[in-house]
């Protein structure tokens, strides 16, 4: 073939594939605003309640599990804060093998101990094993574990994508469930049997139990506390952490791929030119809620990306006790902004902040793009009357 065959060749599979992509994006919706989904029936909610109390022990044990390589940050990271908090249960995080958990797409911890030692300490096993998203869902040793977990007896809760954690080790054969919009499709395709249910944030079934995205943690983690504790210690907490309602309600059509979306992510991944390294300190006594939800938000606008710091190696440990342990050590960032953390002491407001933030710097369409990942409900923009929480 001779060169100008050759480049001939090249344009043409370039202007194919181009057509091809501006096809794709025309195919897809337009942004859809959120609506009031209805509330949730008493019944409904008592039978949610009763499949979720202890199974074994009047204050229960819960184990969070994760793998070492990139298990979801804030996944990991709020139940662990709600239930520290609350303290209605003795709560370990766990990961498969020994040494510090390195979580995605920001933080690295410390956890409080392996798989194999907490089976040591509670050779029974746990009440509660809450599920993360993990950047794979095979992991042999995690599978593994969260059957054992199941035989034993402990309710398996898949937070988000942990969904496709817990369906890869068969326990959601059969079951009613959710989970991250962005990976329904993919987890209903490897598992047929799995039955989905819409405008759902959770789903109990059983022994079983999935949420959808990853701000659904805070509502799947209140239930649980009433579950276990009543109405009113789950109230208490909801009112510490700033969030009014918790229950089930969720408008499921409001999440999809987009067009918006898409044009937002891929503009924005483009423009690698106006990538940012930003800053965030590591103080002791942290709320690792607040702290989960910031770091996260602003590390998922693909313009952006947290570091935390400390002006030690670490571990620092947080409100509650997590051990934080910083990407970068030094007692200044120095190298670019530096995202503050709000005073605010509701840590569900903490997320509004970020979110606002992201707008006022990046704009309302990378704000929505944020808030579609965390499927988060709301009206966007929520930027115009904020300021930007950057130094």
């Amino acid at each position: 073939m001779n060169r100008r065959l050759a480049g001939g060749t090249g344009l043409g599979m370039a202007a194919v594939a181009l057509a091809a992509g501006a096809a794709w994006l025309l195919s897809l919706p337009p942004a859809t605003a959120p609506a009031e989904p209805p509330p949730i029936a008493e019944a409904e909610q008592a039978a949610t309640l009763a499949a979720l109390k202890p199974p074994k022990r009047p204050r229960p044990v819960v184990a969070i599990v994760g793998i070492n390589d990139a298990t979801e940050t804030t996944d990991y990271l709020m139940p662990y804060g709600i239930l520290r908090r609350a303290d209605i249960a003795e709560v370990a995080a766990l990961a498969t093998q020994p040494g510090p958990m390195k979580l995605y797409p920001v933080l690295q911890v410390q956890p409080d101990a392996t798989i194999a030692q907490f089976d040591a300490r509670h050779p029974e096993g746990a009440d509660y094993v809450l599920v993360p998203a993990m950047s794979r869902d095979d992991d042999p040793t995690v599978l593994q574990w969260i059957r054992s977990q199941a035989n034993k007896g402990a309710t398996v809760i898949g937070i988000c994508a942990g969904a496709k954690v817990v369906a890869a080790s068969g326990l959601l054969d059969g079951k009613r469930a959710t989970t991250h919009w962005y990976y329904l499709n993919e987890l209903l395709e490897k598992h047929p049997t799995v039955r989905y249910v819409p405008d759902r944030r959770l789903v109990v079934d059983g022994r079983v139990a999935t949420t959808t995205g990853i701000s659904a943690s805070m509502p799947m983690t209140l239930t649980l506390i009433e579950a276990v504790a009543g109405r009113d210690r789950a109230e208490a907490v909801a009112r510490e952490l700033g969030l009014p309602h918790w229950d089930a309600r969720h408008d499921s059509d409001a999440f999809t791929f987009t067009r918006p979306f898409a044009l937002t992510a891929i503009g924005n991944t483009v423009a690698f030119w106006n990538r940012e390294r930003l800053g965030i300190a590591l103080r002791p006594g942290v709320d690792e809620v607040s702290l989960a939800l910031v770091a996260d938000a602003w590390s998922r606008t693909y313009r952006s990306q947290a570091i935390s710091f400390a002006g030690q190696a670490g571990p620092i440990p947080t409100r509650n006790g997590m051990r934080l342990l910083p990407e970068h050590v030094g007692n200044d960032w120095g190298r670019g902004p530096t995202i503050t953390l709000a005073a605010e002491p509701q840590p569900a407001r903490a997320l509004d902040a970020a979110l606002n933030g992201i707008g006022q710097r990046y704009g309302a369409r990378t704000e929505a793009l944020v808030a579609m990942q965390l499927e988060y409900p709301g009206e966007y923009p929520r930027s115009e009357a904020r300021t930007d929480p950057m130094q």
